[in-house]
């Protein structure tokens, strides 16, 4: 579902920055040999995401749900100069295909790839974040909000992504639906609790940026 029309989308794109070689390459791969390759951030995402790091310049970055890694290398260009970047998924196929782009990348040796269940493996992880991404399954995005916000520094920023749901959210709810319910759930949440202040961006597929209190 388009929220503006695609000739505005490739507009907005277009007055960008530029998508970096790199990703472009990651981004061609995806789709030449990976199932559902628009879960890909893309360039505009992307670039979204690199400049919300770079203002943020965060020394801790989570990422839940790792896909290709191309928001994770998005992400990864604010990080501090000794900074580390989590990133979880369970998706044990695709963890070479990372791992080739991340060591492609000037990052390779900061980004710290985790498979398996995020909701064990988060406990686990011994740090404070300054800027956590979520982009996940989303029956769990209320599961991680939960675990993840007490993990986070004061004035961290957590991201959310994909919670407008091609628009499913304005649709009746079919109750067997659980994503949908689950992400009406999540955005009702996270703008009325008070260790966090929320806006929800209309940026693709929808993009949440809560700051922590």
């Amino acid at each position: 579902m388009h929220f503006i029309s695609p000739e505005l989308e490739l507009y907005a794109e277009k007055n960008s920055e530029q998508e970096p070689e790199l990703l472009a390459r990651l981004n061609k791969e995806t789709h030449q040999k990976v199932l559902q390759p628009r879960m890909l951030s893309g360039h505009f995402q992307g670039r979204v995401l690199s400049m919300l790091s770079k203002i943020i310049r965060p020394a801790a970055i989570l990422e839940i749900g790792t896909f290709t890694g191309y928001a994770t290398l998005c992400l990864a260009e604010g990080l501090a100069p000794n900074g580390v970047l989590h990133t979880i998924d369970i998706k044990e196929e695709l963890v070479d295909f990372q791992r080739k782009y991340f060591d492609l990348s000037p990052w390779g040796g900061q980004i710290h790839q985790h498979l398996g269940e995020a909701l064990a493996i988060i406990p686990k992880l011994d740090t404070r974040f300054d800027l956590v991404f979520i982009d996940a399954d989303k029956e769990n995005y209320l599961n991680y909000f939960n675990l993840i916000v007490p993990m986070m520094n004061p004035g961290g920023i957590l991201l959310s992504d994909n919670v407008l749901w091609s628009g499913k959210v304005l649709e009746a709810v079919d109750p067997k639906d659980k994503s949908t319910v689950s992400l009406l759930e999540y955005n009702t949440v996270i703008n009325n609790d008070p260790r966090v202040a929320t806006v929800l961006l209309p940026i693709r597929d929808g993009l949440t940026v809560s700051r922590v209190i």
